[in-house]
C-alpha cells in the first residue's frame, strides 16, 4: 500500500511528457496504475472480509508519533475499490474525451492521477495528521481541476469556490483533529475508535471534524459549491464529485459512526442537515435545464441521503449507508460520463435542444435507463437493494418512536420521490422525442467512448443480483455499529442485504416513491416550474457572495487605514507593537532575574564604546551614506566581540555579511537623494525620538531579563560532542548548520531565495531574464589568442568594429572599455583580476574546510560574493557579467535542489531526512581521508549564497545601471 502511494506521487511527473509525445492515448498509461491497486484490493478481499487487516507503516515524524501508516479494513478497501476502479475506467474514459486536444491536457492527466493518489492515501491512512494533509491535498487538486478552463471567468469562479469552502471546512478540522489527538494521546484513528475519549472537549472537537466533512460532501450549508463544479471538465465531476472528492466527507462520517455516534449532537446535526440537503438538492434538479446541473444538484441529494444513513449511527442504517455509497459512485458516474459523451458529440447539454437521441443511442440509453433506475431504487438494481436496505432501518426505529426515526424515514421518502421524479427527467430531457424539439443528428462516438459508462451502468444490475455477496463484503463494517439507538430495542435478526425480502413496508414505501416521483415530474412539466423565478430572496451562494464583498470592502479599508505608502508609519507601528506587547509581559512578571557583568573581555571595553559612539552618530547623521557606514561600524564592532568570545566562524561571517550589506546600501544609495530630508522632512521629531528610546530601552530590559531566565544548563554545552560524535566534525557552528539543524538551514535558504526574488521583482521592469552571461559571452568571444578589433560599446552591448576597420591588440580587461573614464582604475582592474580566482580559491577552501575549521558553505559562498562584488566595482556590469557567465537563478534552483536532495534521497533508504554518512580510509601519499555526506548539502548552501549575492549585483548594480544609461540617452536623444 505504501509502495502505491509513492508510485501515485511519482507517475504523475512522467504523464506530461508521455502526453507530450503520444498524445490523449497516455491516459492508457495512466489507468495503469489505479488498475493495479484495484486489482491489488481484491487480492486482498479475503485477508479483509476474514477480518485480518493489512497495516503498513513507516515512521515520519517520531517526535510528534506522526507516521505513514495504511490500514485496510472493510470500509477502507470498500472505498480503495470505488476510488481505483472508477478512477481507472474514468481515465480510459480520458482517452476519448481528449481525443484530438492537446493543450493543458500533460497537466491535467498529472493532476487527476495525482488527485487518485491523494484519495487512496486518504481512505487507508491510519494516521489523523496524514489524513488531515491528504484531506488539503485533494481540496488544493480539485481546485487545478475545476479550474482546468482557466481562460473562463466561470471556471476560475467555480475553482475559487470549491477551494475557499473546502479548505475552511478543512481548517476547521484540523482544530478538530489537535484536540482529539491531545485528549486521546495518539494520532492512530482505530487506537482512538477502539477506546473513544469522552468529555466536552471531545465533544467539541468531533463537532469540528463534522464541520470538515460537511464542507467537502457538499451538505447544506456548503452546498453550493458543488453545482458551482460543474464547469470542470465532464471527467473530473464523473470522478470527483461523483465517486471520490465528495466521498471523502462521507467517509470521515462513516469512520467516525462507531466511535462517536452517541455524541450528543451526532445524530441531530446530521440527520436534520442530511434531510434538508436531500429535499433541497432534488428540489433544485428539477428547475435545471443543463443536463449536467441537474446530475449535479441531484449528487447534492444523494449525498444528503449518505450523511442521514451513515450518520443515523445503527447497525442497519450502516449497513444501508455503505450500500448506497457503491451504488452512488456507479451510477453517477455512469450519468456524468453519458452526458461527456452527449456534449463531446453534439457540444449542448441543454435538454430543449435534445431530442431523439434514445433511438439513435440505444447503448449509451440503455446504460443511462439503468443507472437511474440504481439511482431512483427500481429492482433488481444495486440501489433498489441499499433503499430497501435504508428505508427498513428507519422503519424500525421510526416504529419503536424514536424521534429522530421518524425525522429520517419521512424526510428519506420524499427525497426518494425527487429522486425519482428528477431521473426521470433527464431520461426524457436527454433521450426522448419531443414534439416541440426538432430531431437531434447524432454522430456515433468511438466504441471506446461508451465502455466506461456502460461498465458501470452493468455493474449497477449486476451487484444487485449479487446482493447476498456484497452483503458479506459490507456486513462487517456494519456490525461495528450498535444494533440500535437508546431506548429502542434491537431488531430480532440482524438484517442481510438482499434482491428479494418478501412482502415488507420497506418495498410498498419504496414503490411508493416511484409512484410520487412520476405525479411530480408530471407537475413539473404542467407548471414549467424551471421557468419560475428564484423562490427565496437569496440562497446560500448568495450568502457566499456578499461574505466576499465583505472581505474585499474590509481589507480596502484595512489598506487605506495602514498601507499609505510611508515607511516611517510602517517601522513605527511595528516599533509600537514591539514596545507595548514586550512592555506589557515584562511588567506584568512578578520577579526579575539578571546575571549582568561589567564585561568579560578587555576588548569589550575597546569595541562597546566605539559602537554606542557610532549608534548615536548614525542617528545625528544628514547624509544617507554616512549612516550607513557609521551603522557598519557597529556591525563590525560585533566581529571583534565574536572574535574575543571564540566564536571566529561568525567573527568571519559577520564581517562579511557587513561587507556586502554595506556595498548593497551604497549600490541602493545611488538612486536616492544624497541628503535625508531633501525631498520629505522628517516630521514629529520629539515622537521618533521617544519611540526610538522606549524600543532601545525595551530590548535592553529584555537582554537584561533573559540573562537570568535559564533555570536549566543550556543544550549548546552538549554541542561539541554531538557534532563530534554525530556529525563528525570539529566546528561546532558548521556541523550544527548542516547536519544538527539541518531542517533550519533549508528553510533559510528558502528565505534567501525568496528575498532574492524579492529584490530583482523590485527593480527590473519588464522581465528578469539574466542577460548579463549572453552579453558576457559575446565579449568573450572576441577575446583570443593574436589580435583581436577592438571592442565598441553599443546600445545592445559590446561588439567589435566591423570588417575593414582598424585591428587593435587583444583587451585583456574587456569590460573596462565600457566605464566611464573618470571612473576607471587601471590598477583596481588588474588587482581584482589576478586576486579574483585566488578569492574563488579561498572560498572553495572555506567550504571544504568548514566541516573541522571555521569557514563552511556560507562563509565560503560569501567570499565568493565578495569576489564578485569586487569584479563589479572594477568595471562595472559587462565585467560583472565575464565573472559569472550564468544565470543568478540557476545557482538559487541548483543550490536548493542540491539541498532538497539530501533531505529526499536517506528516505528512499530507509533513513530519516538529512540523515548524514560518513566514509573513510586511507590511500598511498595521502593517507587516511575522510568524507561526510553532509558536506553535499553545504554545496547546496554554497551555491545558494553565491546566487543570492550574484541576484542582488545584477539587480541593485546592473540593472540599476542599465536603466540609468537608458534614461541619460534618451534625455540626450530629446534634447533639441
Amino acid at each position: 500500500m505504501l509502495a502505491f502511494l509513492g508510485a501515485f506521487a511519482l507517475v504523475p511527473i512522467l504523464l506530461p511528457f508521455l502526453v507530450a509525445r503520444f498524445g490523449a492515448r497516455a491516459f492508457y498509461a495512466a489507468a495503469l496504475l489505479p488498475a493495479l491497486a484495484f486489482a491489488h484490493a481484491l487480492v486482498l478481499a479475503p485477508a479483509v472480509l476474514s477480518g485480518v487487516i493489512p497495516f503498513e507503516e513507516y515512521v515520519w515524524i517520531p517526535g510528534l508519533g506522526v507516521s505513514l501508516s495504511m490500514r485496510m479494513d472493510v470500509l477502507g478497501w470498500l472505498l480503495t475499490l470505488v476510488v481505483t476502479g472508477v478512477g481507472a475506467l474514468v481515465m480510459l474514459y480520458c482517452r476519448w474525451y481528449f481525443r484530438g486536444k492537446t493543450h493543458g491536457v500533460g497537466q491535467f492527466s498529472a493532476v487527476l492521477l495525482a488527485f487518485a493518489g491523494a484519495m487512496y492515501g486518504l481512505v487507508l491512512t491510519d494516521d489523523v495528521v496524514v489524513l488531515i494533509m491528504l484531506w488539503e491535498v485533494t481540496s488544493v487538486l480539485s481546485y487545478l481541476l475545476i479550474g482546468y478552463y482557466h481562460g473562463r471567468a466561470a471556471s476560475r469562479r467555480a475553482a475559487l469556490q470549491a477551494l475557499l469552502v473546502t479548505t475552511l471546512g478543512g481548517l476547521v478540522m484540523l482544530i478538530g483533529v489537535v484536540l482529539l489527538v491531545v485528549q486521546a494521546d495518539t494520532t492512530s484513528l482505530s487506537s482512538i475508535l477502539a477506546e473513544p475519549p469522552t468529555g466536552p472537549v471531545v465533544d467539541v472537537a468531533v463537532l469540528l471534524l463534522l464541520v470538515g466533512a460537511l464542507s467537502k460532501s457538499a451538505i447544506f450549508p456548503f452546498h453550493f459549491w458543488l453545482p458551482g463544479a460543474m464547469a470542470a471538465p465532464t471527467p473530473v465531476s464523473a470522478y470527483l464529485h461523483a465517486a471520490a472528492m465528495v466521498k471523502a466527507g462521507i467517509y470521515l462520517i462513516a469512520r467516525l459512526a462507531p466511535g462517536f455516534a452517541d455524541t450528543p449532537f451526532w445524530r441531530p446535526t446530521l440527520i436534520a442537515l442530511g434531510v434538508f440537503t436531500m429535499l433541497l438538492g432534488g428540489f433544485q434538479a428539477l428547475r435545471e435545464r443543463d443536463l449536467k446541473r441537474i446530475l449535479a444538484f441531484g449528487t447534492v441529494s444523494q449525498l444528503g441521503f449518505l450523511t442521514v444513513m451513515l450518520g443515523y449511527g445503527t447497525r442497519d442504517a450502516a449497513l444501508a449507508g455503505v450500500a448506497l455509497l457503491l451504488s452512488h459512485a456507479l451510477f453517477k458516474s455512469c450519468l456524468f460520463l453519458v452526458v461527456g459523451v452527449i456534449d463531446r458529440q453534439l457540444s449542448t447539454r441543454d435538454i430543449g435542444e435534445l431530442s431523439g437521441l434514445g433511438r439513435q443511442a440505444p447503448v449509451m440509453a440503455t446504460a443511462s435507463f439503468l443507472a437511474i433506475a440504481s439511482m431512483a431504487g427500481v429492482i433488481p438494481t444495486l440501489g433498489f437493494v441499499a433503499k430497501e436496505t435504508a428505508l427498513t432501518a428507519l422503519w424500525h426505529e421510526a416504529s419503536a418512536g424514536a424521534g429522530w426515526g421518524v425525522v429520517a424515514l419521512v424526510g428519506v421518502v420524499a427525497g426518494s420521490s425527487l429522486t425519482a421524479a428528477y431521473g426521470i427527467r433527464f431520461l426524457w430531457g436527454a433521450f426522448w422525442t419531443k414534439r416541440s424539439v426538432e430531431r437531434t443528428e447524432w454522430p456515433d462516438p468511438p466504441i471506446g467512448f461508451l465502455a466506461s459508462p456502460v461498465l458501470l451502468a452493468a455493474a449497477s444490475l449486476v451487484l444487485g443480483f449479487l446482493a447476498p455477496i456484497v452483503d458479506t463484503w459490507l456486513a462487517p463494517y456494519a456490525d461495528t455499529v450498535p444494533e440500535a439507538t437508546a431506548g429502542v430495542p434491537a431488531p430480532e435478526y440482524p438484517y442481510h442485504l438482499a434482491l428479494w425480502h418478501g412482502l415488507e413496508p420497506a418495498l410498498f414505501l419504496s414503490l411508493a416513491t416511484l409512484a410520487l416521483g412520476a405525479g411530480i415530474f408530471w407537475l413539473v412539466r404542467r407548471t414549467q416550474l424551471h421557468r419560475r423565478g428564484r423562490l427565496l430572496p437569496f440562497t446560500a451562494n448568495d450568502v457566499y457572495n456578499l461574505s466576499l464583498r465583505g472581505v474585499d470592502r474590509a481589507s480596502e479599508w484595512t489598506t487605506a487605514r495602514f498601507q499609505r505608502g510611508s515607511l516611517p508609519f510602517y517601522v513605527g507601528t511595528i516599533f509600537i507593537v514591539l514596545v507595548v506587547a514586550e512592555g506589557t509581559a515584562l511588567l506584568a512578571s512578578d520577579q526579575w532575574r539578571a546575571q549582568l557583568d561589567a564585561w568579560q573581555s578587555p576588548a569589550q571595553l575597546i569595541s562597546a564604546p566605539i559602537m554606542i559612539a557610532a549608534g548615536v552618530l548614525a542617528v545625528r547623521a544628514r547624509k544617507r551614506f554616512t549612516g550607513v557606514a557609521l551603522v557598519s561600524v557597529t556591525g563590525l564592532g560585533m566581529v571583534v566581540l565574536f572574535g574575543t568570545s571564540g566564536a571566529p566562524d561568525l567573527a568571519l561571517t559577520q564581517v562579511l555579511i557587513e561587507t556586502i550589506t554595506l556595498v548593497a546600501f551604497a549600490l541602493v544609495l545611488r538612486r536616492l537623494p544624497a541628503r535625508m530630508g531633501e525631498h520629505n522632512a522628517s516630521v514629529a521629531p520629539l515622537a521618533r525620538a521617544a519611540l526610538g528610546v522606549g524600543v532601545g530601552l525595551t530590548m535592553a530590559l529584555v537582554a537584561v531579563v533573559a540573562t537570568g531566565a535559564r533555570q536549566e544548563l543550556p543544550i549548546s554545552l552538549e554541542w561539541p560532542a554531538l557534532a563530534y560524535e554525530i556529525g563528525h566534525g570539529r566546528n561546532v557552528v558548521n556541523v550544527a548548520l548542516v547536519d544538527l539543524r539541518g531542517w533550519d538551514t533549508m528553510g533559510e535558504l528558502s528565505v534567501l531565495i525568496l528575498a532574492a526574488t524579492g529584490v530583482a521583482s523590485l527593480v527590473f521592469i519588464t522581465d528578469r531574464s539574466d542577460n548579463l552571461a549572453r552579453r558576457s559571452g559575446t565579449a568573450r568571444s572576441r577575446v583570443g589568442l593574436g589580435r583581436r578589433r577592438p571592442l565598441v560599446e553599443t546600445d545592445s552591448g559590446v561588439r567589435a568594429q566591423r570588417a575593414g576597420e582598424t585591428d587593435a591588440p587583444r583587451a585583456w580587461l574587456v569590460s573596462g572599455a565600457t566605464v566611464q573614464p573618470e571612473n576607471r582604475s587601471i590598477m583596481m582592474e588588474i588587482i581584482i583580476r589576478v586576486l579574483f580566482h585566488a578569492i574563488m580559491i579561498v572560498s572553495l577552501y572555506l567550504l571544504f574546510a568548514g566541516h573541522n575549521l571555521p569557514g563552511g558553505g556560507f562563509a565560503g559562498g560569501l567570499v565568493a560574493g565578495m569576489a564578485l562584488v569586487m569584479r563589479y566595482i572594477a568595471g562595472g556590469r559587462w565585467e560583472l557579467g565575464a565573472a559569472a557567465p550564468t544565470d543568478a537563478g540557476r545557482l538559487l534552483g541548483a543550490g536548493m535542489s542540491i539541498a532538497v536532495l539530501c533531505a529526499v534521497v536517506p528516505v528512499f533508504f530507509g533513513f530519516a531526512p538529512l540523515q548524514s554518512f560518513t566514509f573513510e580510509g586511507d590511500l598511498p601519499l595521502i593517507g587516511h581521508w575522510e568524507f561526510v555526506t553532509s558536506t553535499i548539502f553545504d554545496i547546496g548552501v554554497y551555491l545558494v549564497v553565491i546566487g543570492l549575492v550574484l541576484d542582488v549585483l545584477r539587480s541593485l548594480g546592473a540593472e540599476v545601471d542599465r536603466q540609468s544609461k537608458d534614461a541619460a540617452d534618451t534625455e540626450v536623444v530629446t534634447t533639441p
